[in-house]
């Protein structure tokens, strides 16, 4: 009996690491949390597919009524990142609450679209901003994090594009591209470019960014 009871814990573990490994990508959900939108593909160059889970919170208080008196959910959204192998799927990383609502009060101009993209084993951000323009973040796995390494943007109005910036933070470089074209109907834009040094110490951590909105890329 003794021997048997030395025995069970070892046997306990063994069976919870199994189902541990075996996870569908929904177990990964912390409760408070219901999926908003799933995306698939190869993150880590493993050739398996990885899955990125936009995630909504669930608390009531924060379904209210805007301006329009219209019932509108506030809860914010996050990201899962979550790494395919042999046996399931694990944790690769996550931040739960750094994305505001899709209902968020956009003034005068609709809130932007959010959407993620999976490409050449990168991670992009995109924000698009329908005839104003667009934003998006590039992360790449390394050192056991998705670290921001470019940023993209473009200003435009209507089919013209006013302005786009593209930030390089491996190289430590940003380029700007100005339309000096001002008859510009769209696609005859004439640009400016200029390049610049960036100073940054440390590259930005997914996991660590507490609200994209805030996320301010004209610090370099």
């Amino acid at each position: 009996m003794k021997k048997i009871l030395l025995i069970l814990p070892f046997f306990l573990l063994t069976i919870l690491s199994c189902k541990a490994q075996y996870k569908e990508p929904s177990d990964f959900i912390p409760k408070g949390y219901t999926e908003f939108k799933k995306y698939s593909g190869d993150l880590n160059k493993d050739g398996l597919e990885d899955y990125v889970l936009i995630i909504k919170k669930t608390d009531s208080a924060n379904v209210v009524m805007n301006r329009f008196d219209k019932k509108v959910d506030r809860n914010r959204r996050g990201i899962i990142v979550l790494f395919k192998n042999a046996n399931g799927y694990e944790l690769a990383d996550k931040n739960l609450e750094c994305f505001s609502s899709e209902n968020e009060d956009g003034g005068v101009y609709f809130a932007p679209e959010l959407w993620i993209e999976i490409k050449d084993n990168k991670l992009y951000i995109h924000y698009g901003h329908g005839r104003y323009g667009y934003w998006k973040y590039t992360f790449r796995f390394q050192k056991s994090n998705f670290e921001l390494i470019g940023y993209d943007s473009s200003s435009n109005r209507g089919p013209v594009t006013n302005r786009e910036t593209s930030i390089n933070f491996l190289t430590k470089k940003k380029l700007t591209k100005e339309n000096t074209n001002e008859n510009a109907e769209g696609g005859d834009e004439i640009f400016k470019e200029n390049w610049y040094d960036i100073e940054i110490d440390n590259l930005i951590k997914l996991s660590e960014i507490k609200d994209f909105d805030e996320l301010d890329m004209y610090n370099y």
